[in-house]
C-alpha cells in the first residue's frame, strides 16, 4: 500500500474532525439517554457506523417506535450512500469483493466528498487515499461515541440531554440546505415529519418526513426538459422542428 497516499488522506482529514468529535460526543450520550449499555451503544455505533441514521435509531428507540419503524428510517436516511458507492465504483473496479465490501463499510459523507475531490486533481493512489480519510474518520468517531457514553453516564437526568439530538439534526440540516431542491425537501420533511408525529402511530412521523423530503427534493431537482425547451424556442421565434433560417442566406438570395 502506498504509505505516502494513506498519510496524505488522514491529513486531509483532520480539519474535519473539529465537526466529527462533537458530533459523536452526542451520538453517545443520546446512547446513555436512550438507556442503552456501554456494549450495546458501541455495538451500535461499530456496526452501523452512520451518524445521521444512529442518532435517528436512537430517538426513536427511545420514544418506543418498532424495531421494524427504527430500521426502516435509518434504511431512508441512508439511502444517498448508494448513490455515493455508485459514484466510487468505477475507482475501485479492479480491487476483490472483500476491498470493496470494507471501503463501503467504512464510507461517509466526508470520506465520499474528500475523496472524489481528490481523484479529479489525478496522481493520487486512490485505495490508500480513500483508507486515510475514511479510517480516520471511523477511529475518530468511536473513541468520541467511547467519551460521549462515559460523560452521559455521570450527567444527571434532570439535565435532560434528549435536547442534544435535534440540535445535531439541525446543525447538520442548515449547511445541507444548498439550492432550491435542497430546501423544498428540508421544508416538506419538516412538515410532513411534524403532522405525521402527531397524526401516524407507531412513531411513524420521522420515516414519513423523510420520504416525503425525498420525493419532494427529487421533483423539483428534476425540472421538465421538454417545457424549458419550449420555452427557448418560443423566445427565440422559431417553431418546433423547423431548422433555424439563416439571415446572411435570405439576404444574398434577396440581391
Amino acid at each position: 500500500m502506498n504509505r505516502d497516499a494513506f498519510r496524505a488522506g488522514v491529513r486531509d482529514a483532520l480539519p474535519l474532525l473539529l465537526g466529527i468529535v462533537p458530533f459523536g460526543l452526542v451520538s453517545g450520550v443520546a446512547a446513555v439517554d436512550a438507556g442503552f449499555s456501554l456494549a450495546q451503544a458501541m455495538g451500535l455505533s461499530v456496526f452501523v457506523f452512520a451518524g445521521a441514521s444512529q442518532l435517528a435509531a436512537l430517538s426513536l428507540v427511545q420514544e418506543g417506535a418498532p424495531a421494524l419503524v427504527v430500521v426502516a428510517t435509518a434504511v431512508v436516511i441512508n439511502l444517498r450512500m448508494g448513490m455515493y458507492s455508485a459514484s466510487l465504483a468505477p475507482h475501485f473496479r479492479e480491487y476483490t469483493t472483500r476491498w470493496k465490501a470494507a471501503m463501503a463499510y467504512v464510507l461517509t459523507d466526508q470520506a465520499y466528498a474528500l475523496s472524489v475531490a481528490r481523484y479529479r486533481g489525478g496522481d493520487v493512489d486512490k485505495r490508500p487515499y480513500y483508507l486515510g480519510v475514511a479510517l480516520t474518520l471511523w477511529v475518530v468517531w468511536q473513541a468520541a461515541t467511547v467519551v460521549g457514553l462515559v460523560v452521559g453516564g455521570g450527567v444527571p437526568e434532570s439535565w435532560g440531554l434528549s435536547f442534544t439530538v435535534p440540535l445535531v439534526f439541525l446543525a447538520l440540516l442548515v449547511p445541507a440546505v444548498e439550492d432550491r431542491a435542497t430546501g423544498v425537501a428540508a421544508a416538506v420533511g419538516a412538515v410532513a415529519g411534524t403532522l405525521g408525529a402527531v397524526y401516524l402511530p407507531l412513531h411513524l412521523g420521522l420515516l414519513a418526513g423523510g420520504l416525503c423530503g425525498v420525493a419532494a427534493g427529487l421533483l423539483v431537482d428534476n425540472p421538465d426538459e421538454t417545457d424549458d425547451a419550449g420555452d427557448e424556442t418560443a423566445a427565440g421565434g422559431e417553431t418546433a422542428g423547423e431548422p433555424p433560417r439563416d439571415a446572411d442566406a435570405t439576404e444574398e438570395v434577396s440581391e
